[in-house]
């Protein structure tokens, strides 16, 4: 079965892209939109730009690990998604920390 706090449809990115906010920080993109749920929904992204698999997967993992440890402090009721920037590379989980904090802080997120 699958889980129904992960974004998968390609109709949501793009409301999310299209009608959503942005913030930008040093390691991450953060979007954002109200989704009416009642419960948050996630994405993980890096591209091409981040580098080979392996770079990339470990953004990801980063990223979402960083996420887990803040998620029960945001706010529910919003489609998120977390893109790495090429920055991401070679640095270590407090940095991502940080910029994951920073997004999430200036979109308002907290609860």
């Amino acid at each position: 079965m699958l889980k129904k706090d992960i974004l998968r449809r390609k109709e949501d990115f793009s409301l999310i892209y299209k009608k959503g906010k942005s913030i930008g920080e040093r390691y991450i993109v953060l979007f954002y939109k109200k989704n009416n749920l009642g419960y948050k929904r996630t994405a993980f992204l890096a591209s091409k730009k981040v580098g080979n698999s392996v770079k990339r997967n470990r953004a990801r993992r980063l990223m979402r690990e960083n996420y887990r440890l803040l998620c029960d402090s945001i706010e529910d009721g919003y489609d998120l998604i977390f893109i790495a920037r090429n920055t991401i590379n070679g640095k270590k989980s407090f940095d991502v920390e940080r910029s994951i904090k920073g997004a999430i802080r200036k979109a308002k997120l907290y609860k």
